[in-house]
């Protein structure tokens, strides 16, 4: 046997199969980059018809809840709830088709929502507030409170906030741990709210001709409701003035306007009838030498 010849063929068969490797390991390359390309455009179709179906189910979620006459406060925070719930589940079947453990991914969100958890204590707090704000109904959408230094009409409550437009039409937001851990006075919660006003005159007054003046004025307004009654009487003895205390009841949205009318209307009417409304005076004596 020729030993030249034989090391070449031995030479050439390793070419050959180092050949036949590179080709299956090209093969196999191709084959995953196809399989995994295919996954990954299926992926991509899962995403975003899952996409849409979450718009969908947080329209038809809006739309039966409303349908059914629920709430509107549990309204706006089941359809944020419904729609961020869907892109959950869509997220986990698209990672699933990519051959990723979801139960891994799991284990791995949990661990990083707690890390998250210690850093952003607020913003739980926030949302455990307004699940509290859900379920034990403190306030709901267009009831006019006041809490967190600020009054208006509330607007929306969402999963972390809860959106107020005061009276100069401006929408303030408000984490919602803030309207569970202060003072929150609802002024919707009873079909009527009491304007308290209280007006001064003269201790030369007839205090049953003044409070006659006040009754008629206060029973003439078209928007003073006659159940509960109002009521009309002497408040209080100041050093200079008898004060009367006015207080009759009205509609919620009718407050400001009744306030504003009555005050008008009872000046002009005292001024009618000669009632004085005393004001601050002071004597200056001229002493000469």
């Amino acid at each position: 046997m020729n030993p030249e010849f034989s090391l070449e063929n031995l030479e050439d068969l390793e070419n050959l199969l180092e050949i036949s490797y590179l080709q299956q390991l090209l093969f196999d390359l191709q084959n995953v980059i196809i399989n995994f390309g295919l996954k990954l455009i299926v992926a991509a179709l899962i995403f975003f018809v899952g996409l849409r179906l979450s718009k969908i189910v947080q329209r038809a979620t809006e739309k039966l809840m409303r349908k059914a006459g629920i709430d509107e406060t549990l309204v706006s925070f089941a359809v944020h709830l419904a729609y961020f719930g869907s892109l959950t589940f869509v997220a986990v079947i698209v990672l699933g088709h990519l051959g990723i453990q979801t139960t891994a991914i799991v284990a791995a969100l949990t661990s990083g929502f707690f890390a998250i958890g210690l850093a952003l204590q607020g913003s739980l707090s926030n949302f455990a507030a307004g699940v509290l704000i859900i379920v034990f109904r403190p306030f709901r959408v267009n009831d006019y409170i006041e809490g967190a230094g600020i009054e208006g009409t509330v607007e929306e409550i969402q999963i972390l906030t809860t959106k107020i437009r005061t009276l100069q039409n401006i929408v303030a937001v408000i984490p919602n741990s803030k309207l569970t851990n202060e003072k929150i006075t609802n002024y919707s919660s009873k079909p009527y709210r009491r304007i308290d006003m209280v007006f001064g005159v003269s201790y030369r007054a007839d205090i049953d001709h003044v409070k006659e003046v006040i009754y008629e004025v206060v029973r003439a307004h078209p928007l003073i409701v006659s159940e509960p009654p109002p009521m009309v009487g002497v408040f209080k003895l100041n050093e200079s003035s008898v004060d009367f205390a006015v207080r009759p009841f009205v509609h919620q949205m009718d407050y400001w306007t009744v306030w504003f009318d009555l005050t008008e209307s009872l000046k002009k009417r005292f001024d009618a009838e000669g009632i004085q409304i005393p004001f601050p005076q002071r004597d200056i004596h001229m002493i000469q030498n």
